[in-house]
């Protein structure tokens, strides 16, 4: 479907008038989209040179990362355009476009967040059996298996969408997400039940898993001594802070989704900014600062740079 529709930009509620800060913006929003590439790719870089760190939890981390990068470019081109533009429009099947690579990357790193953490959980209470466990070929299949099944849960709504008829064609929000819900005349019973399905297979059912995972490793940790409880800690929190970051995020957009235009301005514009800026930005801090072999390449290649 060829049609356009307005698409709002960054301070769409009152916050700021484009017109006047558009350069600015612009500066800004490239700046951070430079510093998202550069910080991701960074760290991924350095997991493919150092054979030291071609091991599960290290692959699962490039993985994520990487995620974060291709979500990153999915929003900021876009943006980065509509700044410079009097008009903020977009046909409906780019959007849609936009709307499934959102979702496909933004559920997949949930899903590779469930294979760190099964990872983590092998690592520390079933040590003998990992290398058996997480061999070359799981970890393979844990990777293709989270962006595959993301893709498939988010390809159906995609297509229904696509095929319903729209009413409205002003979109509330500075990038496709499921405010293109509101576009529609009438929300249909099919894709708010699948949407459910969705929800409970990619956020919810993982969640548990993880939450599951990780009580395991503490309770092990807490009985053995204390270089287990080290390596817990070192591996296990920087997970644990991307976890909730991430699970913050799906709160809001599954919330959002249901109060619409009554959610507070103030919330919607900060819950905007960690979705475009701090949590790919987050990521590679976390990782780049508190996994220990990271951080000891990050440091030689700084002191290699000066």
């Amino acid at each position: 479907m060829d049609c356009e529709l307005n698409v709002t930009c960054v301070n769409i509620e009152g916050y700021v008038e484009v017109d006047k800060y558009r350069y600015v913006y612009f500066l800004i929003m490239f700046t951070a989209y430079l510093l998202i590439i550069c910080f991701n790719s960074t760290i991924v870089c350095l997991i493919w040179i150092h054979k030291n760190l071609h091991e599960p939890m290290y692959i699962f981390i490039a993985a994520l990362l990487l995620n974060s990068v291709l979500f990153s470019t999915n929003i900021y081109p876009k943006l980065l355009i509509d700044v410079l533009s009097e008009k903020q429009i977009i046909s409906y099947s780019a959007c849609l476009f936009q709307y499934f690579i959102f979702y496909s990357l933004g559920n997949a790193e949930f899903l590779l967040l469930t294979a760190m953490s099964y990872d983590r959980y092998v690592s520390i209470c079933k040590p003998l059996q990992y290398p058996t466990i997480m061999n070359k070929t799981s970890v393979s299949i844990f990777l293709v298996l989270a962006w595959f099944l993301a893709a498939c849960h988010v390809v159906v709504p995609t297509i229904l969408s696509a095929e319903t008829k729209l009413c409205n064609f002003t979109l509330k929000g500075i990038f496709c997400n499921n405010a293109i819900y509101g576009l529609h005349c009438v929300r249909t019973i099919v894709i708010s039940v699948y949407g459910l399905v969705a929800l409970v297979d990619l956020v919810i059912l993982p969640f548990l898993f993880i939450a599951f995972t990780y009580t395991k490793i503490f309770i092990i940790a807490y009985r053995s001594g204390r270089e287990v409880r080290r390596k817990a800690a070192e591996t296990c929190l920087p997970h644990l802070m991307v976890l909730i970051s991430i699970s913050c995020l799906s709160v809001y957009d599954i919330v959002i989704a249901r109060v619409e235009s009554s959610f507070p301005k103030t919330a919607r514009l900060i819950m905007t900014l960690q979705i475009v800026l701090y949590h790919p930005l987050f990521n590679p801090l976390i990782y780049g600062l508190k996994m220990k072999e990271i951080s000891k390449h990050l440091k030689r290649l700084f002191c290699l740079m000066h």
